[in-house]
C-alpha cells in the first residue's frame, strides 16, 4: 500500500508564525475557551482525565489527581504504551520511566529505567517528596522504589512475551541499531489489546508493531479552581530500545513542565525530538509570551521540523505529540501528522483527552501535515 503525504499549513520561520499556523486545508483550528477546573491527557487518557477531575471535584490536590488517573493506565495489562503489560526492551525487560510536577510548591521529582514497578509516576513523586534529587536511574531508582514499600513485579504479560518473542525472529534493518531513524513511518501512541484476542490476531498485531515501533506514553495535565496546575508523565518508551535508553518522558522541560504562574506542557511520541528543542519548556514560554496553548504546540512541532529541513522523507519515520493548557483554562494539542486508520483499524492521532468538568471527551489536535493512505 502506496502512502501520499501533502504538506497543508505548514508555515515556517520564527515563533510569531506559530499564530498563523492552525490551519489545515484551509480551515482553522478551534481555539478554546478558558475553563476552571480543567484536565487533558493523551488519547489513551480518558479514564484518567475522568479519574482526576473526580478528584479535583473532592478538593484533592492536582498532583494527587493526574497521578491517580495516570494509574488506572499503568495497572492496565491490556495497555501496551505504560506500566504493567508495557512492551519491553530488545532483552525482554520492561523498562519505564515518569516524572511529576508540582506547580503550587515548584517542585519536580523523576525516574527513568526503572524496572519491576508499575507505578513509576508514584515513585517520582516520592522522589520529588522524600529527596533532594530530582532524577534517579536505573537499579538505584529501584531500590529506592523497594525501600518505600513497592513489591517487585514481573511487568510482561504472556501478550507481550509472544509480541517480543516475534520481534526477536524477526529481526532486520528496523530494529534500534545503526544510525537515523528506525521505523519506516510512524506508529502508534499507545496501544490497547482487545479482549479475547485470538492466537492468530495477537501474531497479526506483533506483525504490525514490528514494522510500526510504537512510543507509548500518557501525559496528564490538571488546573483546579484556584489555578493550581500539575502534571505527570509516565511511559514505558520505545518498543524493542535498547536498554538504558530514556526518552523525554523523565526529562523536566523536555516530556513535561509545569510553571504555576503560566501553565504545563507535555508530550507524546517520539522523545529524542523533543529533547532536542526541549519541548514541554518551550511550550510553557510560547504561553508566558501570550500564545494560546494550541498555537504555542504548533510553533513546538514547526521546529523539530526545521531539525530535518522539511525532509519530507524523515519527517514520515516519527510521530510527535504535544498537549497544553494555560492558567485560564485554555488547552490545546498539536501533533506532527493528521489523524490515521491503521491496519487494524485503530485511530493512531489526531485527538486528545478533555474533561473541562462538566464532558469528559476527545477534542481534535492540531497537525502540520496531513497524511493520505491509496
Amino acid at each position: 500500500m502506496k502512502r501520499k503525504i501533502t504538506r497543508r499549513g505548514f508555515i515556517g520561520g520564527s515563533a510569531a508564525a506559530g499564530l498563523a499556523a492552525g490551519v489545515a486545508g484551509g480551515t482553522a483550528f478551534a481555539r478554546t475557551q478558558g475553563t476552571r477546573p480543567l484536565v487533558i491527557s493523551s488519547p489513551n487518557g480518558l479514564r484518567a482525565t475522568e479519574k482526576a477531575m473526580q478528584m479535583l471535584r473532592a478538593g484533592a490536590d492536582t498532583l494527587d489527581a493526574v497521578i491517580a488517573g495516570v494509574n488506572i493506565v499503568e495497572d492496565d495489562p491490556k495497555d501496551m504504551s505504560v506500566g504493567y503489560g508495557g512492551l519491553p526492551n530488545e532483552e525482554g525487560e520492561v523498562e519505564l520511566d515518569a516524572s511529576v510536577m508540582h506547580g503550587p510548591t515548584r517542585r519536580a521529582g523523576a525516574v527513568a529505567a526503572i524496572k519491576h514497578i508499575k507505578n513509576p509516576s508514584k515513585v517520582a513523586k516520592l522522589v520529588m517528596e522524600r529527596t533532594d534529587h530530582l532524577l534517579i536511574v536505573g537499579e538505584g531508582a529501584l531500590r529506592f522504589a523497594l525501600a518505600h514499600g513497592f513489591r517487585k513485579e514481573d511487568l510482561m504479560t504472556e501478550e507481550t512475551r509472544v509480541i517480543w518473542l516475534r520481534w526477536k525472529e524477526n529481526l532486520s534493518n528496523r530494529d534500534a541499531w545503526g544510525p537515523g531513524l528506525a521505523a519506516p513511518d510512524p506508529g502508534p501512541n499507545g496501544l490497547t489489546l482487545k479482549p479475547d484476542m485470538k492466537q492468530s490476531e495477537l501474531i497479526a498485531l506483533a506483525d504490525w508493531i514490528i514494522a510500526h515501533p510504537p512510543t507509548g506514553t500518557i501525559n496528564c495535565l490538571a488546573l483546579n479552581e484556584r489555578g493550581d496546575i500539575s502534571g505527570t508523565t509516565t511511559t514505558s518508551g520505545l518498543a524493542f530500545k535498547i536498554p538504558g535508553r530514556v526518552g523525554d518522558s523523565p526529562l523536566i522541560g523536555s516530556g513535561l513542565y509545569v510553571d504555576n504562574d503560566i501553565g504545563a506542557a507535555g508530550s507524546t511520541g517520539r522523545g529524542e525530538e523533543c529533547i532536542k528543542i526541549n519541548g514541554g519548556h518551550t511550550i510553557v514560554e510560547m504561553m508566558r509570551q501570550g500564545m494560546h496553548p494550541k498555537d504555542a504546540c504548533l510553533e513546538a512541532i514547526k521546529r523539530v521540523v526545521r531539525n530535518y529541513n522539511n525532509d519530507m522523507k524523515k519527517l514520515r519515520q516519527f510521530a510527535l505529540n504535544f498537549y497544553a493548557l494555560n492558567k485560564k483554562g485554555e488547552h490545546g494539542a498539536a501533533t506532527l501528522w493528521s489523524s490515521r486508520e491503521t491496519e487494524n483499524n485503530r485511530r493512531t492521532r489526531g485527538v486528545y483527552s478533555v474533561n473541562d468538568g462538566r464532558e469528559n471527551k476527545f477534542h481534535d489536535m492540531a497537525y502540520l501535515y496531513e497524511w493520505q493512505e491509496k
